[in-house]
C-alpha cells in the first residue's frame, strides 16, 4: 500500500504539479467564459444600434489592429491576427471598398501594401468604441462597490494575462 507518507517525492511533486496545472486550467476557462459573454453583449450592443454600422468581427478586429498600428503591411496583420494572408488581403479589400481602409505603398519596397484607416474607419471605431464604453459604464453604476473595485484591481492582471497568452 502506498499512502501519501510513503509516496516517493517527484510523485507527489508531480501530483501538485497536475493538480495546480488543472486548477489554472478550470479557472481560465470560467475567466474567458466570462470575458467572452461581456464582449458578446458588447458587440450585440454595437450591432444593435440604428447609427452604428457594425462589422463581422474579424473586419472590425483588422480595422482596430491598423488603427493602433498605422502603417502595417498584411502580412504582419495576418501574423498578428493569426490569419491566412489571403482572408486578411479579401478583408483589406472590402475595408478599402467601404471607405474604412487605405491601402498604400511602402517606400522601401513598392511591393508591400501599408494599411492605414482613413477619417471614416477613425469615426466608426470610435463609435463602436463610445457605445461599448456607455453601455459598461451604465452597467458598472449598478454594481455595488466591491464588484467595481473588484473588476478595477482585476484590469491590470487581465492586461499581463493577455502579455503571457501572447508569448506562449
Amino acid at each position: 500500500m502506498n499512502d501519501v507518507s510513503t509516496a516517493p517525492r517527484g510523485g507527489l511533486a508531480r501530483c501538485a504539479s497536475a493538480g495546480a496545472a488543472e486548477q489554472a486550467k478550470a479557472e481560465a476557462a470560467e475567466l474567458l467564459t466570462a470575458v467572452g459573454a461581456v464582449r458578446r453583449v458588447a458587440r450585440r450592443a454595437v450591432r444593435v444600434s440604428a447609427d452604428a454600422q457594425a462589422l463581422p468581427p474579424a473586419r472590425s478586429e483588422l480595422l482596430r489592429l491598423t488603427a493602433r498600428r498605422p502603417g502595417i503591411s498584411v502580412a504582419e496583420a495576418a501574423q498578428e491576427l493569426r490569419l491566412a494572408p489571403n482572408s486578411v488581403s479579401t478583408m483589406v479589400s472590402k475595408l478599402t471598398a467601404d471607405g474604412l481602409l487605405s491601402r498604400g505603398r511602402a517606400a522601401s519596397d513598392g511591393r508591400c501594401a501599408q494599411l492605414t484607416v482613413t477619417d471614416e474607419g477613425t469615426a466608426r471605431i470610435r463609435q463602436w468604441h463610445d457605445i461599448r464604453a456607455e453601455l459598461a459604464g451604465r452597467a458598472l453604476e449598478q454594481l455595488g462597490a466591491a464588484d467595481r473595485q473588484a473588476i478595477r484591481a482585476a484590469v491590470p492582471a487581465l492586461a499581463r494575462l493577455a502579455e503571457q497568452m501572447e508569448e506562449l
